[in-house]
């Protein structure tokens, strides 16, 4: 793909915007349609998309792997610490009005949020690695 330059343009001109728009599905995602397995996928694609085009060392250079283990549990412990934050507050394990007892509503609205960004986070990490771990080595012609 290195004398591909249209193509290299175009990804570069449309990977932010991708990006840009998978946190967007992300942080509505408790309000609208979409939500963190969206998203994740959405800031996925980018990276992926980016990976294709521009090879996976440069991927890796972007993003790289130790980042993106650390980052798939990261997103795995904020999606259960919030189970057991809310345990730890009297409730049942992802229940969200404990995070607010004086306005169940606003508990609610954080916790749904929390859980969408570990889902996000876990879902884009491990699609990168899914790409990574079966995409072939640069070497290959």
């Amino acid at each position: 793909m290195k004398d591909q330059v249209v193509l290299r343009i175009i990804t570069k001109l449309l990977v932010p915007y991708m990006l840009v728009f998978g946190v967007y599905v992300i942080a509505h995602g408790e309000l609208g349609p979409g939500g963190g397995f969206q998203g994740g996928v959405i800031l996925a694609a980018g990276f992926i998309l980016y990976g294709l085009v521009w090879g996976k060392e440069e991927l890796h250079r972007f993003v790289p792997r130790r980042v993106t283990d650390l980052l798939a549990a990261g997103g795995v412990l904020l999606y259960s610490g919030v189970g057991v934050a809310t345990m730890a507050l009297g409730g049942r394990f992802l229940d969200y009005s404990m995070f607010n007892a004086d306005n169940k509503g606003d508990g609610e609205a954080l916790g749904m949020l929390l859980i969408e960004y570990g889902v996000g986070i876990t879902v884009c990490t491990v699609m990168i690695t899914i790409y990574d771990m079966i995409s072939e080595p640069e070497d290959v012609a």
